[in-house]
């Protein structure tokens, strides 16, 4: 039984990524801990016709593993087809942006979300209200760079010091989230960098998964 970490873009770069971000994980888990990309994907998801796009053969490709999965992450942001999954499968099924929320909301009042682009922000303010938190959400700020510009980790890392002090010292964060699963390399040096906790996406939802399924071995 495996925990199938599922990056509903065709990027391997950033399933790469989501790979090293949960290695520390591994020795906690107690079952193997596999991320996946799903090959129908666009590069990156930044779009709501790309977060739709995806929901189909995500679905399908999670139905193939379920005889061998103990649990499934939704590695976007905008955690697609979350829903439709969790219907599908009898195995827990945990969102990054919902899983990153709720563990923020634990290390802060305010908690601050780094999008990557302007046109992400709409569609994570209607998935926060959905949540019922948008009283604890100082804001959300873009870095203007695309899932693939990422890559490029001098400038990220820039734009991300830039975008996450605003959100600390204008707008009262204590607590900041990377708004994607392509960030995943920054959180540790961010965090000292800016002196606030900062949350991983796909890292909080894998502890999640992690627990769910120790839970489940103990009944």
């Amino acid at each position: 039984m495996t925990i199938y970490i599922v990056n509903p873009n065709s990027s391997q770069h950033v399933t790469d990524g989501i790979e090293r971000a949960v290695d520390p994980m591994r020795a906690a888990s107690p079952v193997p801990i596999v991320a996946r990309t799903l090959a129908e994907g666009p590069p990156g998801i930044e779009t709501q016709a790309h977060v739709d796009g995806v929901v189909d053969p995500m679905l399908a490709h999670s139905a193939a593993l379920e005889d061998q999965a103990s649990a499934f992450v939704v590695a976007c942001f905008s955690d697609p087809g979350l829903a439709a999954l969790r219907e599908q499968s009898e195995r827990p099924v945990l969102g990054i942006a919902e899983a990153a929320v709720l563990t923020a909301m634990t290390l802060g009042q305010r908690f601050g979300i780094i999008s990557i682009l302007r046109r992400s922000i709409p569609r994570h303010m209607r998935y926060l209200g959905a949540m019922g938190v948008m009283d604890r959400l100082a804001g959300d700020e873009p870095l203007e760079l695309g899932v693939l510009e990422l890559a490029d980790e001098t400038r990220t890392f820039e734009r991300l010091k830039t975008v996450g002090t605003s959100l600390r010292d204008d707008a009262g964060a204590d607590v900041l989230i990377l708004g994607c699963a392509g960030m995943t390399a920054f959180r540790g040096e961010l965090e000292t960098t800016l002196g606030v906790p900062v949350i991983e996406p796909c890292q909080a939802a894998t502890a999640m998964a992690i627990g769910r399924v120790a839970l489940k071995q103990i009944r």
